[in-house]
């Protein structure tokens, strides 16, 4: 008979991460969660079921073998598990800390269906810290040079990626930043006290020590042109991702004190605005503060606000806290550290002084209507509910569109209605020949394991073609409707 005493481990709730209080994190850019213990790892790995057919691989854009890495964890092997997760995905420690597990891998865990799921995340985070903090991360050995030469154009996630593949296949590979500092939104778009820039910067580092040569103040389309790098390469890879900043298009948005989330998390993020006194790109000094979205950007705006001294942060969002983009965890840190959300609001007009600067912002309550084309309940004005904000700046963070300097310096390259560029889901082949492309040119704005699969997906094809020098393939164009 079964020994009553024993009782079954605890599968229904997730291992807890530590977290620094709000009162204090609020006050500085310093990662707020801590991380896994070991034992909280393998507390949280044991509530794996190793299930025969895991779902959990198949939510992953990489093809992570999570239920093998998870299995290493719970024998305390925690840098093979590392090593496993490396196998397949160059930024584990970037990706354990920002993409969104739970619309991905974790979505469809049967742990999820009655309790739930586990934490990946935290998991591969904790794997990947593990390996890094003790320095254990030997460089494979160095494959025979194939002679060919890539380059890569920009330094995020879906470039630095398929530079590691190709590295690894004998490729001589370049990578090209138009920005001072290597690693694309990774440094610029993401706060501090969400990924530390150090863990990116040990990863461009390892690619480096790979062979990857890395030319920074590099702006393709201005410097040189693809037609011009392709007189010198290969292949070349497009990976520039999607960050020209999106507007209102309302009355007052040219005023003093208006930014876009992009000039505002760039300034603190990669010129390091809140240096006061230091700081090349100052930011302003702001008391009150409305940022404009419901995305991890806007979060990330409203949360670096208040650490910049903000007295007051709102969230102006124009559907229901059921439709916000951003990921649970980061609304919830939000609410924490004391950020204002005024949901079902739409700014109409935006108010100035007579020295041009901002004080407030017109805006008016909505109502959810019938589902539009993204599914989500159409938000529909009510009139007569206008109202005023007071704020001494405002930051619109409603989306990103492509920056049109390569695309538009490309002939023979296809673009979307979108400006996005033309590429093969499968191969990221466009419709120039030698030219891949992949991450958000291609897709518009999505998640860094996202950018990161088309990376890599990329880097195998642009393999395939270097070595068997095959006829040039390209995509179906498409009909850009107006």
């Amino acid at each position: 008979m079964p020994d009553p005493e024993k009782k079954k481990p605890e599968r229904s709730k997730r291992t807890a991460m530590s977290e620094r209080p709000a009162e204090v994190r609020r006050k500085d850019f310093s990662e707020v969660p801590l991380g896994y213990t070991p034992e909280q790892a393998q507390a949280e790995a044991r509530r794996c079921l190793l299930c025969k057919k895991p779902q959990c691989i198949a939510g992953c854009p990489v093809g992570i073998d999570i239920p093998g890495f998870v299995k290493l964890i719970v024998e305390g092997k925690f840098e093979e598990a590392a090593d496993l997760i490396l196998a397949v995905n160059a930024l584990p420690a970037v990706c354990g800390r920002v993409c969104p597990q739970e619309t991905q891998c974790e979505v469809k865990c049967v742990l999820g269906k009655k309790g739930d799921p586990l934490a990946i995340g935290n998991l591969e985070r904790f794997a990947a810290d593990w390996k890094r903090e003790r320095g254990t991360c030997p460089l494979p050995p160095a494959p025979p040079p194939t002679g060919r030469k890539v380059a890569i154009v920009g330094s995020g996630p879906a470039g630095l990626t398929c530079a590691g593949e190709l590295v690894l296949r004998g490729h001589a590979v370049t990578v090209f930043e138009a920005f001072h500092k290597t690693g694309g939104v990774l440094v610029y778009g993401i706060p501090e006290f969400r990924l530390p820039k150090a863990i990116v910067q040990d990863e461009v580092d390892r690619l480096a020590a790979r062979g990857v040569q890395i030319v920074t103040n590099a702006v393709i389309g201005k410097l040189d042109t693809v037609d011009d790098l392709l007189a010198g390469y290969d292949a070349v890879f497009i990976g520039v991702g999607a960050g020209a900043p999106m507007f209102m298009n309302i009355p007052g948005e040219d005023l003093l004190g208006v930014y876009s989330a992009n000039e505002y998390l760039t300034r603190t993020n990669l010129m390091r605005a809140y240096q006061r006194g230091r700081a090349d790109t100052p930011i302003l000094q702001s008391k009150r503060v409305a940022v404009v979205g419901g995305g991890n950007v806007a979060m990330d705006s409203a949360r670096t606000a208040l650490r910049l001294g903000a007295d007051e942060v709102f969230i102006v969002y124009r559907r229901s806290r059921t439709e916000l983009p951003a990921r649970a965890a980061e609304v919830h840190h939000a609410e924490e550290e004391g950020i204002i959300f005024n949901l079902l609001t739409n700014p109409t007009r935006i108010f100035g002084d007579e020295k041009g600067w901002v004080t407030g912002i017109e805006c008016q309550r909505q109502e959810l209507g019938e589902p539009d084309a993204s599914g989500r309940r159409r938000p529909v004005p009510i009139k007569g509910s206008e109202f005023l904000i007071p704020v001494d700046t405002l930051i619109i963070a409603i989306g990103n569109r492509p920056n049109p300097i390569v695309p538009q310096t490309t002939p023979g390259m296809q673009t979307n209605k979108w400006g996005l560029i033309v590429a093969d889901e499968k191969t990221g082949r466009s419709t120039k020949p030698r030219v891949w492309a992949g991450g958000d040119i291609v897709t518009g704005a999505a998640t860094v394991i996202s950018a990161m699969g088309a990376g890599q997906a990329a880097a195998r094809d642009i393999d395939v073609y270097l070595k068997s020098a095959g006829e040039w393939q390209a995509p179906p164009p498409v009909e850009n409707e107006d």
